[in-house]
Parts: structure tokens; sequence; C-alpha cells
């Protein structure tokens, strides 16, 4: 008897021709890379016509791989939509986002809404059918590096799920590319808020914004360009929280600038620092927490440089919460604020800075530390469930929907 594979689990057609040409860009990118190190040692003759071959023969490779796949049944197209298939894309498009997107690669994720792993149609009437009970109450939330909005569901809990069955509200997720520069996120975020909310089925009332890691960067992103853009949703956003936000970078992002330079210095480690700038313009963001264009235009991405960023406040009349984790089971343990929840520092999950004027406008009152979390726990913590379905509880609107939640102040 033949055992069949499990089809759910094998790539699409799309899939497959997206990793093939994925490969090839991948070789050619790398062979460039070599070649630079290469050229440093060796004379530039025989280097040239060395690597000129490399490149013909696996772009010729990639074309006839592509020819092939091209003539399988359409009917493949519909198979692998596993949520291990979900995972991996993230990882791909986290990692290798910006260069799929100027691949034309089938694998790019563009954004959209989604909910229950579905995408939504923007239109009144395709949303009232998809979401017949549609409130006026609208929580979005937005997922983090390498991940995608059907893994805010983690060991049977999903906020945003417990948030909607508490209070009321709607849940609605995000799926983006997280390779793509935050700040293109944050714009193209924005844009699709100012569509879902002109057509949602019922006049929303009140907007909740939730940010898992790089997600609230995205938030914060989308609040700057819906004000520079006019927009009307931020009228009706009431709260924002960020849960594990590395609102001030990562320090390991950092780090493999650091290393970068340090390899770049000897001609026979060079290769190694070439290699590490395959890192997608998401993942570069992260390094001190891009959110604007200004912070990262015109500027080397992969060198070792002070904080280049602009300063951005919170919303006005908003109410901002930040949740930051740690590691260390309390408070005395000082692994707490060295370590962070192994992946954000404590600090910069909380908007902490140690030059005032660069602490982002978290009210003491609004900041919650869990402890006894890594920096996944945070999805499913009991802890940070619990706050947030305190903050979240509906209040009453005012007529022209403006927000009534408490403000949290900028610094001075």
């Amino acid at each position: 008897m033949i055992n069949l594979p499990n089809m759910s689990n094998m790539p699409s057609l799309s899939d497959a021709r997206g990793l093939g040409k994925l490969l090839v860009d991948t070789t050619v990118g790398m062979t460039d890379a070599l070649e630079r190190v290469h050229k440093n040692m060796l004379a530039p003759a025989p280097v040239d016509l060395i690597y000129d071959t490399i490149r013909s023969i696996t772009r010729t490779v990639g074309e006839g791989v592509d020819t092939v796949l091209a003539q399988l049944p359409q009917r493949l197209e519909t198979v692998g939509s596993s949520a291990e298939r979900e995972a991996v894309l993230s990882v791909l498009n986290g990692l290798l986002g910006d260069r799929l997107r100027a691949s034309d690669n089938p694998l790019f994720l563009p954004m959209h809404l989604r909910r229950a792993g579905k995408p939504l149609t923007l239109t009144r009437t395709a949303l009232a059918t998809a979401i017949p009970q549609a409130s006026t109450r609208l929580v979005v939330l937005v997922h983090g590096h390498c991940m995608s909005d059907v893994q805010w569901l983690r060991n049977g809990h999903n906020h945003g799920a417990a948030i909607a069955a508490r209070h009321g509200y709607t849940d609605v997720y995000l799926r983006y590319c997280s390779g793509l520069h935050i700040s293109d996120n944050g714009r193209n975020f924005s844009d699709l808020l100012e569509t879902l909310l002109a057509q949602w089925p019922t006049p929303v009332q009140e907007l909740v914004l939730l940010g898992y890691s790089m997600g609230g960067l995205v938030v914060r992103s989308a609040c700057h360009y819906a004000q520079q853009a006019g927009h009307e949703w931020p009228r009706r956003l009431r709260t924002l929280v960020t849960i594990g936000t590395p609102h001030h970078g990562s320090h390991l992002e950092r780090a493999n600038n650091w290393l970068g330079e340090i390899l770049g210095v000897h001609p026979y480690t060079a290769v190694y620092a070439e290699l590490a700038k395959f890192r997608s313009e998401g993942a570069t963001d992260l390094g001190y927490g891009n959110l604007l264009d200004e912070d990262w235009q015109g500027k080397d991405r992969f060198a070792v440089q002070p904080d280049p960023r602009r300063i951005v406040p919170l919303p006005d009349q908003v109410a901002c919460y930040a949740i930051g984790g740690a590691i260390a089971p309390d408070a005395s343990d000082p692994d707490g604020k060295i370590l962070g929840d192994g992946v954000v520092l404590l600090q910069s999950a909380l908007g902490q800075h140690k030059d005032p004027a660069r602490c982002v406008g978290f009210s003491p009152e609004h900041r919650k530390t869990v402890y006894g979390v890594h920096h996944l726990d945070l999805l499913d913590s009991q802890k940070v469930g619990a706050a947030l379905l305190q903050w979240l509880q509906p209040r009453d609107i005012s007529s022209n929907y403006l927000p009534t939640g408490v403000p949290c102040p900028n610094p001075s």
C-alpha cells in the first residue's frame, strides 16, 4: 500500500517558485559579497571573470526551475495553508522581506487585516458579511518581528479574543512583512486603518491599538504618519498598549553592527561581515527602534553609529500603556534590569531612557513590569491579560467620539 503525503503540509506552487527564486537571489547576493572580499586579496580581472560566471550559471538555473514549476497543475496553489507554513513565511519575511519585495518574490507577504486567520475585504458589505456582530468598539492587534497574526494564539490563549469576549470589542489583526522598514509599515498601517474605520459596518466609537514587540513600534509610527496625513481614525483612538516593545531599540541588533565592524577589519574575516548585511531593513531598524523615514534615510544601516532617531511623542489625549517583561522572579533580582525578558531590556520596553528628552511619555501608573517571563511568554501571561482587561474596560464616549481615557503626558 502506498502512503500518500500529508497534502496540508506540502508547499504550494507559489511557495515552491518563491523558494526557488529566493535561493537564486540569495546565491547571487552571497556571490556579490564574496567577490567584494576576494577583490581585496586577488587581482580584479580573474575575480571578475570567475564571479560573473557563477552569477550567470545561477540565474540560468533559476530561470529553468521557474519554467518547470510554472507548468505544474494550478490546483497545487491551494495546498499548504498550515500553521507551520504561516510560521515559516513569517520568519522568511522578517529576515529577508525587503529582498522578497524588491525581487517580486511570491513568498512576500503584503500587508492586510485579518480575522481568524482569514483576510478581510475592506468594503462595508464584505465586512458586514464577515463580521455580522461588528461592535462599535474595535481592538486592532499588531504582531512582532518574524511573526504573524495567528501567533497571537499561544498555549490556547489570545489577548485579543479575551478582550473581545470580556468587554465587547471586535478583534482584528494586522499581518505585515516585518522585514520592511518600520516607517513603511507604519505609514501603510495608518492608511489601512483609515479605510477600515471608514468602511466599518457600524460607527466606531472606540479604537484600541495593541502592539507586541516590533508591533508597538509600527503602532507608534502609524500614529505619527496619521497626523501628518490628516487622517480621521486617530479621533477614535482611545487606548494604545505596547507589550515587550523595544522603544529604544534592541541591544542584540546593535551588537550585530559592532560584530560586523570588527569582522570587516581583516580581509579574511570580511566575508562574514558581508554575510551579516543580509539582515532586513526591519531587523536593522530594531537597533534603535527607528519610527520615521528620517531615522534611516541617507544612512548606512549596517554601520556603528550614534542613535539616529528623531523624538516621536505619544499621541495626545490617548491613554498609553507599556508592559515590560523580566526573566527575573521579582524586582529584587538585578537580572531583571540587566536581561529584561531575554530579548528586550526592561527599560526599553517601558520607554525609559538615561536621556530625559528621549523618554517615551508613559506615566508611571501606566507602566507595568511582569516578572518571571521570557519574551514570548508575554503573549499568554495571565498577568498581562489581567492588566489589559483592567485598562480596556469600556468607558462613556462623547458625542464627537473623542476618547475620554486618561491622557499620558509627554516628558517636558
